[in-house]
């Protein structure tokens, strides 16, 4: 019995840990692609609300980068195949429409990939602690705000 009491201990806290880390990975492309894009945008309000955003997705990192470690576990960093995929493509859309109606879209798209991505998480490890969910939810509800403020300047 207490066998099976482990097991289930292990497999919450392995679930926790790799939601949790999904999370992070998404505050630090987030973080990347806002300070990326923000170098083509020239309007002020813009601007103003992408680094509001930058720094919401900066606040929920540390709140993440804490839970793993009472987990002691640490924050990984995005798939390298990830990082220049996004890159690439903000890159290459900011450099052909170097306009701030582009890189609301491009903000937009980064949102819709974080939201499938961690919504898939989130279903993926059911028993993750609550604590957890939680803060994937608000990563989520971070990502929908922000997507919703973008259609603005589409």
């Amino acid at each position: 019995m207490e066998n099976v009491k482990e097991q289930e201990f292990d497999k919450k806290t392995t679930h926790t840990v790799e939601l949790l880390k999904e999370c992070g990975n998404g505050c630090q492309m987030a973080q990347k692609s806002v300070k990326q894009v923000r170098e083509f945008v020239t309007d002020e309000r813009l601007s103003r609300l992408m680094e509001a955003y930058g720094e919401k997705h900066t606040a929920l990192e540390k709140e993440i980068v804490s839970m793993l470690g009472c987990y002691g576990s640490k924050e990984d960093t995005p798939p390298k195949m990830a990082e220049i995929s996004s890159w690439m493509s903000v890159e290459m859309g900011m450099l052909m429409h170097p306009n701030n109606q582009e890189a609301a879209k491009k903000m937009m798209d980064g949102c819709n990939m974080g939201i499938q991505s961690v919504s898939e998480y989130v279903n993926k490890y059911p028993d993750a602690d609550e604590k957890a969910h939680d803060l994937a939810k608000k990563l989520i509800k971070v990502e929908e705000d922000f997507m919703e403020e973008m259609k603005a300047f589409v």
